[in-house]
C-alpha cells in the first residue's frame, strides 16, 4: 500500500465534492503530519512550530464548523502504531462531523476558511482525510464490528 500525505486534494478528489454524497452526516478522519517549523506561503516570519500554526487553524475551524452545522468530534496525538507498518507515523488524529458533503464544501469555500487556511498550510507537512458516513456505519454497542 502506497501512502501519500498531501495538503491539497487532487482534481479527482476535488471533483468528488460536487457529487451528492451519502444521506446524513459525514465524518472526516484526519491523519495529520506537521512540519517541524511553520512556513507561511506569504513569506511572513514566524517562530511557530508546524503544530502551533495548525492549532491556530484548528481553534478557528472548530468555531466555523458549528456555523455550518458540523462539530469537532475528537482530536488526540498519535502515540504508537499497534498493527501494520508505515514509514512514518502521523502526529495527530482529528475527526470532524459535517451535516453533508455539500455543507463541508460550502465551509471550505467560505471567506473565513480562506483566511484561516494559511495557518493550516503553514503547519502541515501533509495529511490523509478519510470520509465516512454515519448512515452506512455501525455505532458501537449496536453490533460488533
Amino acid at each position: 500500500m502506497h501512502v501519500n500525505n498531501a495538503v491539497r486534494p487532487n482534481s479527482e478528489q476535488l471533483a468528488g465534492f460536487a457529487e451528492p454524497g451519502p444521506d446524513g452526516p459525514i465524518y472526516m478522519v484526519n491523519l495529520l503530519k506537521f512540519k517541524e517549523r511553520a512556513a507561511y506561503e506569504d513569506g511572513r516570519a514566524t517562530e511557530l512550530t508546524g503544530e502551533q500554526a495548525y492549532m491556530i487553524y484548528a481553534a478557528a475551524v472548530s468555531e466555523l464548523l458549528t456555523e455550518f452545522g458540523g462539530a469537532a468530534m475528537f482530536s488526540a496525538p498519535v502515540t504508537r502504531l499497534m498493527l501494520g507498518e508505515v514509514e512514518e507515523l502521523w502526529d495527530k488524529i482529528a475527526i470532524a462531523m459535517y451535516p453533508s458533503r455539500a455543507a463541508m464544501m460550502s465551509m471550505m469555500q467560505s471567506p473565513n476558511m480562506q483566511e484561516i487556511g494559511a495557518h493550516r498550510a503553514a503547519g502541515l507537512a501533509g495529511q490523509l482525510n478519510i470520509e465516512t458516513a454515519a448512515a452506512s456505519g455501525v455505532w458501537l454497542g449496536d453490533e460488533s464490528f
